[in-house]
């Protein structure tokens, strides 16, 4: 028993190793003839099993008790098992869990007669199964259906600044002032594209705070061919310049509040500083792990980052410019609804990268936001034709076109969330939900927002943003978000609440001030007699027709 002994503390000195050989060693407890008490060899053998046990909590202790084949077999089977009954109690005395003590069906001796064999209980130790090893995360690798895909969805947002962005805005402009449009929505889009590279990109992707990221690939330090940023199989070049285009055209849709009597040098001030401070730390917020993404708001292309925010910060502006000269008395109506057609259009077949895009690969639910998009623009169109017919008699070519804008802008939220009919039930409450937010809430408001940049952007943001919370439900068609088996409507409800409201006092505040700020440094207004004139002539010399 000394050797046995002896054999058991090597065996357990080895065992101490995490891994454990194929066959594990043993140590047996001998009873007395016809007995079933440990004694105290037993009891020596039993505490140093407890002790490895004790000091490796994934040790397991296999007992087998033995039998004889001669005499009564049913005899010695239950003498056998009242032996390993007793090696385990004993065990359990001395401090090793029951679970981690396994009972084996008692074995015939091997050698038939042998009395030490037949007073057996052995003891074999050994690990609990170890988990399998996690399988290392697949290496980042370019994925070149992704990648087409991504470069396809970044032309296509460019083509919805411009020209898409650029006619729709310039035709709802009067002849006057609709180069000095074309031209804001131009320039902006290219100031944002050059900030987003300096620091944008870093500050919105960059870094774990709640609010901001940080400048650690500020000038895109360390983005190379090779590199991958959130999305790991296409370069992170093509993420970088897809979301550049993101950021340029928020800021471009702000262009459309204040149009026709700010200042060319105000506009491109306010566009970096609200870059700066309103959008990036938005996309943060929401996409780039910050406070909302944290909190678990759903957007799936930009119902917050984008519109809501862009809305807000249209109609603030709306308020601290103050209103055209004439607004009132004279009708301001759109000197080219074909352009206005033609600018709808191309948004609409742009907002296929916008939304699609967003899935970042070609996957089945960039499939999904497709035919969203398909669907909860058509809605829309349908509800505010509808609407206006139903109000003023006869549906109209704007109407259309802002119907179409609606409900393209209350989908972006829901995109890749929510199933087709309810992107269809989305469109069609934006449709009609919009078309009273350029009415009947604009004139409530009284700002004079001269492209409806909030009636349409921040009250189909809102709108949108709301209803993923319900339509996201799996019980209607959703696909429930990233984690489907948990989600609860009432619950994502609250969470799409309050990002909303956080959004809309975050860009609220922040243009309140940075308007304050360009008027004080450089004046926001042209003067009354370059207002009359026309932004065309003399902000830029230059008119969009010949005379």
């Amino acid at each position: 028993m000394k050797r046995i002994l002896s054999f058991l503390l090597l065996a357990l000195s080895l065992l101490a190793a995490p891994a454990f050989a194929a066959d594990f060693p043993t140590a047996r407890v001998l009873f007395e003839t016809g007995k079933t008490d440990v004694g105290p060899e037993g009891q020596a053998a039993i505490k140093a099993v407890a002790d490895y046990v004790a000091a490796n909590k994934d040790a397991k202790v296999q007992l087998s008790g033995f039998t004889d084949t001669t005499g009564d077999p049913a005899a010695n089977a239950e003498l056998a098992k009242n032996r390993a009954f007793a090696v385990r109690d004993a065990l359990k005395g001395a401090g090793v869990a029951e679970d981690a003590v396994v009972l084996k069906k008692p074995e015939e001796s091997a050698k038939a007669g042998n009395p030490d064999e037949a007073r057996a209980v052995e003891m074999t130790l050994a690990a609990a199964a170890a988990p399998a090893a996690a399988a290392p995360a697949a290496a980042p690798k370019v994925d070149s259906g992704d990648t087409a895909w991504m470069l396809t969805s970044t032309l296509l947002v460019i083509l919805m600044t411009i020209p898409g962005l650029a006619l729709f805005y310039g035709g709802l402009a009067r002849s006057k002032n609709m180069l000095s449009v074309l031209v804001q929505v131009f320039v902006v889009f290219s100031l944002i594209s050059v900030l987003w590279a300096a620091y944008g990109y870093s500050l919105a992707f960059n870094g774990e705070g709640n609010f901001f990221g940080d400048f650690g690939k500020s000038f895109l330090k360390g983005v190379t061919q090779e590199t991958f940023g959130a999305l790991t199989t296409i370069p992170e070049y093509v993420f970088v310049a897809f979301q550049g285009t993101f950021a340029a055209i928020t800021v471009a849709l702000i262009v459309g509040s204040f149009a026709e009597r700010i200042k060319f040098s105000a506009v491109l001030l306010f566009s970096a500083l609200w870059f700066t401070f309103s959008y990036v730390p938005m996309a943060h917020i929401v996409w780039g792990g910050g406070l909302l993404a944290k909190d678990g708001a759903l957007d799936f292309a930009g119902g917050t980052v984008v519109h809501i925010n862009a809305g807000i910060a249209g109609l603030v502006g709306a308020y601290v410019v103050g209103k055209r000269l004439g607004f009132g008395r004279e009708a301001f109506t759109p000197h080219s609804l074909t352009l206005t057609m033609v600018g709808a259009s191309l948004l609409w077949v742009g907002w296929f990268g916008f939304n699609a895009g967003s899935a970042g690969a070609a996957n089945g639910q960039a499939g999904l936001a497709f035919i969203n998009t398909v669907l909860a623009t058509a809605a829309a169109t349908l509800a505010w034709s509808a609407g206006e017919a139903m109000h003023k008699g006869k549906a109209s070519m704007l109407g259309a076109a802002s119907g179409a804008v609606a409900g393209l802008v209350a989908v972006t939220p829901a995109a890749g969330f929510v199933g087709p009919m309810g992107s269809i039930v989305i469109g069609a409450i934006a449709g009609f939900v919009c078309l009273w937010g350029v009415g009947g809430l604009k004139r409530m408001l009284g700002a004079d927002d001269a492209f409806d940049v909030f009636g349409v952007h921040g009250v189909g943001g809102i709108v949108g943003a709301i209803l993923t919370g319900v339509f996201a439900a799996p019980a209607l068609g959703g696909t429930g978000g990233p984690t489907p088996d948990t989600f609860a409507m009432g619950a994502q409800v609250w969470i799409q609440i309050k990002s909303v409201l956080f959004t809309v006092v975050w860009s609220g505040i922040v243009s309140f001030v940075l308007y304050k700020l360009v008027g004080m440094v450089i004046g926001l207004r042209v003067t009354e007699e370059d207002e009359r004139i026309g932004l065309d002539i003399s902000s830029h010399g230059e008119t969009a027709y010949n005379r």
